[in-house]
C-alpha cells in the first residue's frame, strides 16, 4: 500500500510531477509559436520591428500559461487519483493522457499554417461552419489541395517526438527532490513545504488568469491582440486559444436565434414607426428619411462621438451633487454652447451593444452583430460611417484596448469606417489590460487629426473608467473644474479645435456601480447624452425629449446635414420628434422608466412625479425597434416568409 497523503514521498511525487507538465506544455507552446512567427513571417506587416515580435511573444506566452494549465490538470488530476486507488495502472495513465494531449497539440499545430494561409485567421467560428459542408468534397478537398495525408504524418511525427521528450522529462528524470528536507528540524520541514504549496498557488494563478495574479490584468483571447499587426495578433494564440475563440463566437452566433415575429408583424410595425402605410415589403422603404436642413448654422469640420466607459447619469443628478465627482461634466452641460438630455439608455448591457448601436444603427435585438457574416458582408445602410462618409467627412474609429475584443477592428472597417486605430497603434503606453488611459487616447487622436485637416467624423471608445481602476486621478487633476483642465496642455489653448468641432457625450452603459444600495431604475440603467459645439444651445433638443444610442447618429445629422439630405435610420432625432427610447429589456420617457417585457407595461417615475403613458403606442415602438433591427440586420431588406422556414 501507498504511504499516506501528506507523506513527503507522495507530497514531493505530486508537487513534481504537476510543475513538469506545465512547464513542458508552456515550454512546447512557447517553441511552437517561435516556428510560426518564424516560417510564416511574410505575412507580418512591414513596418513591425522587434519591439512587436516581442510583444506577441511575451503576450502569447503569458496567454499560453492559461492552455498550459488547462493540459497539465487533464493529466495531472486523473493521476492523481490513480496514485492512490490504483497506483499500479497510474504510469500507464501518465502514458496514454500525454500521448493523446500531443496528438491533439500537433494536428491542430500542423493544421494552423494552411489555415492561416487561407483565412489569414488562426482558428476561428469558421472551422465550426465545415459541418454544414459536403463532407466527402471536403475530404477531397484537403487530401488533394492541402495535402491531408502528408500533414498528418509531419502531426504525428512531431506527436511522437514530443511524447518521448514528455516521458523523459516527466516520467524518468526525478529531478531535484523534497524529501530530503526529512534531514531537517520540523520548522524547516514545513518552511520548504510551504514555499513549495506556494509555487503551485502562483502556478495556479498564472494558469486561471492568464499569465498574472489576478483578473485585473489577466490576459484572454478578446483583449490578446496588443500589437498594430493581425498577423502578430493572432499569433498570440496558441492553437488550443485559437479553437476557443472560434467556439465562443460560434456560440455567440448561434444565440441569434431571432424575436417571436412574424413579416406581417414586422411590415405592420415599421409602418406604423415610420409613419406610412404598410404596402412594402421592403423594410429600407421604412427607414429613409430626409434631413430637414443644417441646424447648427454650418457643417463643423470635426464631429467627435465620445463612448465612455461606464459613464451613468447617476453623478449629474441634483442629489449627488455634493459628491463633486461630476463638476467637470456639469461645467460643459451648462455652457451656452452644450445641450443635454437626462433620459437615455445604453443599446445593451455592455459595452460591444453601444459600439453596434452607434456603429450600424440597430437596437439590441438577439442578435450578436460582431460574430454574424451577414454584419461583414456590407455595410449595413444604417451605418453610420457611410452616411458621414457621403456629406464629405473621413470616418476614424478610435479604441483604447486591443483590435481583437469583440473583433472590433474588424467589424467596425466592415461597417465603412475608413480608419480603426487601437491600442497597438499608441505604442508603449500607460494603461490596464482593457486599454491605455483615457488622456494618452485622446492626445493620440488629436496628434492624428492634427496631421490631416481633412473634415472627420470619429467615433472614440475609451476604456479607463473600467476596473481595475488604477488610473492615478488624483495625479492628473481630479478636482479641478473644467473639463477643459483634463485635455493635455498643448489642446487647452486650441480654440479653433473647440469652436468648430460638435462633440457627443455618451456612457455606454450604465448598471455597474451606485452609490445607493438599492437605486432607481432610473439611477441604476440611465446614461447621459451631452451635446456641445459651436451653434448648439440651451432647447437644440426637445425639451422633453429621451432616447437611446440609435438616436445618436440621426440627431446628429439633422444637425449637420444640409437641407434635403437623404439617410437612413431606425433611430429618430432628439431635435425633431424622439420622445422615448428602448433597448434590451427597459423603455424610457422624460418623466418613466419601465421594463420592456411585462404586460401591462409597468410605469416607475424618473422623477417625483408619476407619469402615465399610452401603453400601446409605447409597445408599438419596443416592437417595431426590436423587429426591424433583428430582420433587416439578419435576413436582409425583404420581409419573406421563407427566410424563417426551419428556424428554432
Amino acid at each position: 500500500m501507498r504511504p499516506g497523503l501528506c507523506t513527503w514521498e507522495n507530497f514531493d511525487d505530486i508537487l513534481r510531477k504537476g510543475l513538469k507538465v506545465w512547464i513542458f506544455y508552456l515550454a512546447v507552446l512557447f517553441v511552437c509559436r517561435l516556428f510560426f512567427l518564424w516560417w510564416m513571417k511574410e505575412y507580418m506587416g512591414a513596418g513591425d520591428g522587434a519591439g512587436d515580435v516581442l510583444a506577441a511573444i511575451v503576450r502569447g506566452g503569458r496567454l499560453s500559461c492559461q492552455t498550459a494549465g488547462a493540459l497539465t490538470v487533464v493529466a495531472l488530476v486523473p493521476g492523481l487519483v490513480l496514485h492512490y486507488v490504483a497506483p499500479k495502472i497510474e504510469r500507464a495513465w501518465w502514458k496514454i493522457a500525454l500521448s493523446a494531449e500531443l496528438v491533439i497539440t500537433s494536428i491542430l499545430y500542423v493544421a494552423s499554417f494552411p489555415y492561416y494561409r487561407q483565412f489569414h485567421a488562426n482558428f476561428n467560428q469558421l472551422m465550426f461552419n465545415a459541418a454544414n459542408d459536403d463532407m466527402v468534397a471536403l475530404f477531397w478537398s484537403l487530401v488533394q489541395e492541402f495535402y491531408l495525408p502528408v500533414r498528418l504524418a509531419v502531426a504525428f511525427i512531431l506527436a511522437f517526438v514530443l511524447y518521448k521528450i514528455a516521458i523523459a522529462f516527466i516520467l524518468r528524470w526525478d529531478g531535484p527532490k523534497l524529501s530530503f528536507v526529512v534531514l531537517f528540524p520540523w520548522p524547516v520541514r514545513y518552511l520548504v513545504r510551504a514555499c513549495a504549496l506556494g509555487l503551485a498557488y502562483v502556478i495556479g494563478l498564472l494558469s486561471v488568469f492568464g499569465g498574472s495574479l489576478g483578473w485585473e490584468t489577466g490576459v484572454d483571447w478578446e483583449n490578446a491582440g496588443v500589437t498594430k499587426d493581425d498577423f502578430l495578433n493572432e499569433a498570440i494564440l496558441d492553437s488550443f486559444q485559437a479553437v476557443h475563440r472560434g467556439y465562443v463566437l460560434q456560440n455567440r452566433m448561434l444565440a441569434c436565434n431571432g424575436l417571436d415575429f412574424t413579416v406581417e408583424d414586422i411590415r405592420a410595425l415599421a409602418a406604423l414607426h415610420a409613419g406610412m402605410e404598410p404596402t412594402s415589403d421592403d423594410l429600407d422603404v421604412y427607414l429613409r428619411r430626409t434631413a430637414a436642413g443644417n441646424r447648427l448654422g454650418r457643417q463643423p469640420s470635426h464631429i467627435f462621438i465620445i463612448l465612455s466607459e461606464s459613464y451613468a447619469n447617476w453623478p449629474l443628478l441634483d442629489k449627488y451633487a455634493d459628491l463633486h465627482i461630476a463638476d467637470g461634466m456639469r461645467s460643459v452641460i451648462a455652457e451656452d454652447d452644450s445641450d443635454y438630455c437626462p433620459t437615455f439608455l445604453p443599446n445593451g448591457a455592455s459595452t460591444v451593444s453601444a459600439v453596434t448601436g452607434v456603429v450600424t444603427g440597430f437596437a439590441d435585438a438577439n442578435l450578436y452583430l460582431t460574430t454574424m457574416p451577414e454584419a461583414f458582408a456590407a455595410p449595413y445602410p444604417t451605418a453610420s460611417a457611410p452616411q458621414f462618409a457621403r456629406l464629405g467627412y473621413t470616418t476614424n474609429f478610435w479604441y483604447a484596448g486591443p483590435a481583437t475584443w469583440e473583433r472590433i477592428g474588424a467589424f467596425t472597417q466592415a461597417q465603412g469606417f475608413e480608419h480603426f486605430y487601437s491600442r497597438g497603434d499608441y505604442g508603449d503606453v500607460p494603461g490596464s489590460v482593457w486599454g491605455c488611459e483615457d488622456e494618452v487616447l485622446y492626445e493620440k487622436i488629436l496628434d492624428g487629426l492634427a496631421e490631416d485637416d481633412a473634415p472627420s467624423y470619429n467615433v472614440i471608445l475609451n476604456a479607463s473608467n473600467h476596473s481595475p481602476y488604477d488610473v492615478d486621478v488624483e495625479a492628473k487633476g481630479f478636482d479641478a473644474a473644467q473639463v477643459r483642465s483634463a485635455l493635455p496642455e498643448e489642446v487647452q489653448d486650441d480654440e479653433h479645435l473647440l469652436k468648430d468641432s460638435l462633440f457627443v457625450i455618451v456612457g455606454d452603459h450604465g448598471d455597474r456601480y451606485n452609490i445607493d444600495k438599492t437605486p432607481t431604475t432610473y439611477e441604476r440603467y440611465g446614461i447621459p447624452f451631452v451635446i456641445t459645439g459651436q451653434g448648439v444651445h440651451k432647447g437644440t433638443l426637445l425639451k422633453d425629449s429621451a432616447g437611446s444610442q440609435i438616436d445618436i447618429v440621426p440627431t446628429i445629422l439633422e444637425l449637420v446635414a444640409p437641407a434635403g439630405f437623404e439617410y437612413m435610420s431606425l433611430g429618430t432625432s432628439l431635435t425633431t420628434a424622439n420622445r422615448q427610447g428602448v433597448n434590451y429589456g427597459f423603455w424610457i420617457t422624460r418623466h418613466a422608466i419601465g421594463k420592456a417585457d411585462t404586460v401591462p407595461l409597468v410605469v416607475e417615475p424618473v422623477e417625483d412625479d408619476r407619469q402615465d403613458i399610452d401603453q400601446q403606442a409605447m409597445q408599438d415602438y419596443i416592437n417595431a425597434i426590436r423587429s426591424v433591427s433583428w430582420w433587416r440586420a439578419k435576413y436582409g431588406p425583404i420581409l419573406d416568409a421563407t427566410k424563417l422556414e426551419g428556424r428554432t
